[in-house]
């Protein structure tokens, strides 16, 4: 027997299933599970006005279509390869060296998101429908980039401009994963992350309506120096003398941020800062633009 949650999900999800352009012959029970995992997650106490909001914003479509790929549908299975081959290997291509590697790494990700590797649903599990489709399928790739990269050296080795800013978390809440020896280490990272992470997006909300549109183009849209200088007027040398800047000044506000409204000592932010990058093998510069990086997907979404 549902509880009152449940119901008022059960009700809501099955007008938004109603609005579906291709529901995929799905029903309500099938995505429910899903559905009410997302609302546990990101309204664990919301009300049912909250609830209701929460559900009118998923993506319907798109989620309908990952839970068919899920249930071996072939046909919905072609059409995610089809329609989404082209983001995959486009995300693919931004953080190799050619496209020999490129079409590697995408065929990983497509082993890894039907989940041929360990014969389970794979990563599709993942995907919630909270944000578009193609931006979470981009994050994929950034994450299992990572992860081959952690297996070749201790070090991520960064050889192209633009490399760096596509290797994203696929953590929804944009916290930093790494190994941990004990429980405990693990309860104080989450805690440092989440300081970090919510420092960072207050600093990119008091930007400068130019400087976060320059983020949101760079970071989100994922546009090159020269389209960035187009759409904003000036000589894409300008454009990347600008985002370094802008780096820099996140950089610096968040950690007077974290000092000023998180209680941090200067020696504890530069600290953490350096045992975490450390802990993921990356340098403190690199790490703060993997963070504006995964802040800006979920921030800009």
């Amino acid at each position: 027997m549902k509880s009152g949650t449940e119901k008022i999900i059960n009700e809501n999800l099955a007008r938004l299933l109603s609005r579906a352009e291709n529901p995929r012959s799905l029903s309500v029970d099938d995505l429910f599970p899903r559905v009410l995992k997302s609302t546990r997650k990101y309204l664990p106490e919301g009300s049912n006005i909250e609830i209701k909001n929460f559900i009118d914003t998923l993506k319907i479509d798109d989620l309908c279509l990952i839970i068919a790929c899920e249930k071996k549908d072939d046909a919905a299975w072609k059409e995610l390869v089809e329609n989404f081959g082209a983001t995959v290997k486009s995300a693919a291509r931004n953080i190799t060296k050619n496209n020999e590697d490129a079409e590697d790494l995408a065929s990983s990700i497509w082993a890894e998101l039907h989940g041929l590797k360990e014969n389970s649903h794979g990563k599709l599990a993942y995907y919630s429908g909270r944000g578009s489709l193609g931006g979470w399928l981009r994050a994929v790739v950034s994450q299992l980039a990572v992860d081959q990269y952690r297996k070749i050296s201790r070090f991520v080795q960064i050889e192209e401009n633009r490399e760096f800013e596509n290797l994203a978390n696929e953590n929804e809440e944009a916290l930093i994963v790494s190994n941990h020896d004990t429980p405990e280490l693990l309860l104080d990272e989450k805690r440092t992350s989440y300081d970090v992470a919510k420092a960072l997006k207050a600093a990119i909300e008091n930007l400068s309506a130019e400087d976060k549109l320059l983020i949101k183009l760079y970071y989100f849209d994922n546009l090159n120096l020269k389209k960035i200088g187009e759409i904003s007027g000036f000589h894409e040398a300008t454009a990347s003398r600008k985002i370094v800047k802008v780096q820099a000044e996140l950089r610096k506000t968040t950690e007077k941020i974290l000092q000023t409204e998180h209680g941090w000592k200067t020696e504890e932010v530069s600290r953490n800062l350096s045992n975490t990058a450390s802990k993921l093998g990356f340098s403190v510069e690199k790490l703060f633009v993997l963070l504006i990086f995964t802040i800006a997907q979920e921030m800009f979404r």
